[in-house]
């Protein structure tokens, strides 16, 4: 394990510290720092970032992780990529879940879930803003969507993006049983 690996297991282990919402918690930090909507940071403003949240990282460590997270040679460090990298890993028996409830929402079988393919599995007449004549039941599919797609919104949610929405909330969940049922629940699998 180089240092920045070692690094990124301190951070990981930091924010898990924090209970359910500490990876969470650290994204929205981050994007609030963000201020230009650029979706990185450089080394200082993530030093400073993290000592803000009590988070320990010297500033040769902070360098590190902005190196290593240079997608394109600024010096600035992809907050996405990062926060996929403080994620733990899955297990297999989470990844066939998170894949079964995938498949059930890819009503067409082409790798991405649509309104279309919602349209087929969810109705959203019951909603509470459709009931009122606020939202339309189209609105509230987009928007249900929308949790799952990445940053930038484009109403198409790829089998990745709803892994990476996945990953976020598995990390807060201890055992690989706990979540299977989380999700066979939740997903009625």
């Amino acid at each position: 394990m180089d240092t920045v690996d070692a690094t990124v297991e301190k951070l990981r282990a930091q924010c898990l510290s924090r209970g359910a919402l500490g990876i969470q918690g650290l994204a929205r930090f981050f994007r609030r720092l963000d201020r230009n909507r650029s979706r990185s940071l450089d080394s200082g403003e993530l030093h400073r970032g993290l000592a803000e949240l009590g988070l320990v990282l010297d500033r040769a460590e902070a360098e590190a992780v902005c190196r290593r997270w240079d997608r394109d040679g600024s010096g600035m460090l992809d907050l996405e990529e990062f926060l996929r990298a403080l994620r733990p890993p899955m297990s297999q028996a989470r990844e066939a879940v998170i894949a079964a409830a995938f498949a059930k929402l890819d009503r067409s079988g082409d790798g991405v879930v649509t309104v279309d393919d919602l349209r087929g599995v969810y109705s959203g007449r019951a909603h509470p803003k459709v009931q009122s004549g606020e939202w339309t039941e189209e609105e509230v599919l987009r928007r249900f969507l929308d949790n799952f797609d990445s940053s930038e919104k484009d109403g198409q949610v790829t089998l990745a993006e709803f892994q990476d929405y996945y990953s976020g909330v598995s990390a807060s969940v201890d055992t690989d049983e706990e979540f299977v049922a989380m999700m066979t629940s939740a997903w009625q699998l």
